[in-house]
């Protein structure tokens, strides 16, 4: 009764808007209490507190979200998209295929959805505009292709997944590579899709001459130099993703100031981003941490065990129904704070099916992308109703519907063929 209680007062909390980390908190305080007592309860509160924001690992999440917000400003994000203009711009719905792609480079570096899809809304938006692209393609492709950024490491999702599970954060990383790269190619097809649909919705861009396609490659050299420093040194021993976040933080400053667009404001704007997101997300981190606390405390997921042995349901079937709960809980929830939420009580139970953890990471995020641009929450969305005012709501949901069915198709993909999320893992272990 305490358990149920607890999770329809969480419920009720978010329906009500409360921040999530209040009523993650709240609610595993309670419970805590309840099952513990008072003092104990309380106690926790300060260890967890302290633990999250001076544990040595969890140094990783401010580093990458600083190199992300300085990336954000230091003008990469355009020469991303002007170099992916210069390749397919030229085709039939080339400026959205150009958007996807940018969108996969710029998340590689910046780890963060919301940062993606704003960036590129101001940039790729206009420039589809001005060709005729109608709105729903046009921000369909830059709300979807801003979900790359939460699977394409260095990504903070699969940062809190490895930290809440103990899992090895440079094996994650290198498990959502392909997934990701599989999500460029089949977000491709539904541009195509809906081009050849309707010609008039994604009309050919300029072609380009070979010397200009060369001059705008040659300003990618930074973002490849970036993944491949932070995503190399991980994995060639020479150190760790807590020490590549830092190395790659400071690869952003000083590829900034090489573009000569390191100054005082931007400094200054670069990093008061990424203080405010920090704490935001310790919060939201301090507070699933409590709830998941109490998770264990009340044995939820050895309970979920012990009935899905009863009914003797296959584990196939329970990853389905996990899947599910994350669809609808996408409706109503963003993705991290979905991903805190849920994990504490799920990864036991898929361990004890004999599910790998890093493939299971893996399906998780790419579930969660889902999220991003499912309605009525659909957070991309808004993020590109936001920054371009003039289109409606509705026409951006009607955008990304193709999109979604891309997303269906990789998540069934990702399910049934563990080998594209553990193939790399595997290979460099």
């Amino acid at each position: 009764m305490i358990v149920v209680a607890a999770f329809i007062g969480l419920m009720v909390l978010l329906f009500l808007r409360t921040p999530i980390a209040v009523a993650t908190g709240l609610v595993g305080l309670a419970g805590l209490a309840a099952f513990q007592g008072v003092n104990a309860a309380l106690s926790q509160v300060g260890i967890i507190g302290s633990e999250t924001v001076l544990t040595y690992e969890f140094a990783v999440i401010p580093l990458f979200i600083v190199m992300g917000a300085f990336i954000a400003h230091s003008g990469i994000a355009e020469e991303l998209f002007k170099a992916c203009y210069a390749l397919v711009g030229h085709w039939r719905g080339g400026l959205a295929l150009s958007t996807i792609v940018a969108c996969g480079g710029f998340g590689a570096v910046s780890g963060s959805s919301l940062a993606t899809a704003a960036t590129m809304s101001r940039i790729a938006y206009p420039q589809m505009k001005r060709y005729g692209y109608t709105s729903s393609l046009a921000t369909g492709s830059i709300a979807a292709g801003g979900t790359l950024g939460i699977l394409i490491p260095p990504s903070i999702a699969l940062v809190f997944y490895g930290i809440m599970t103990e899992t090895d954060i440079g094996a994650l990383f290198m498990a959502g590579i392909v997934p990701g790269i599989l999500g460029m190619f089949l977000y491709a097809g539904a541009v195509f899709w809906t081009a050849l649909r309707d010609p008039a919705a994604g009309p050919a861009g300029e072609k380009m001459s070979t010397s200009e396609r060369l001059k705008a490659l040659a300003g990618v050299w930074s973002v490849v130099l970036l993944f491949g420093i932070v995503m190399g040194g991980i994995y060639g021993g020479i150190f760790s993703p807590t020490e590549s976040a830092g190395i790659g933080a400071f690869g952003a400053l000083l590829i900034a100031g090489l573009r000569g667009r390191l100054n005082y404001q931007m400094l200054k704007t670069s990093l008061a981003d990424g203080i405010s997101t920090t704490v935001a997300l310790m919060m939201i981190l301090i507070g699933s941490f409590l709830f998941a606390n109490f998770v264990n405390v009340a044995r939820v997921p050895q309970n979920l065990v012990s009935w899905i042995e009863a009914i003797s349901v296959s584990p196939m079937l329970v990853i389905f129904m996990i899947i599910a709960i994350y669809v609808v809980l996408g409706c109503v929830l963003e993705s991290i704070s979905m991903m805190l939420l849920t994990v504490p009580v799920f990864f036991p139970l898929i361990l004890s099916l004999g599910f790998d953890p890093i493939w299971f990471g893996v399906l998780v995020v790419v579930v969660v992308e889902i999220s991003l641009i499912t309605p009525p929450i659909g957070l991309n969305v808004f993020i590109l109703n936001a920054v371009l005012k003039e289109v409606q709501l509705t026409e951006i949901f009607k955008g990304v519907v193709p999109f979604i069915v891309a997303d269906v198709i990789r998540v069934l993909l990702v399910v049934f063929v563990p080998a594209i999320s553990l193939t790399l893992p595997t290979l460099l272990d």
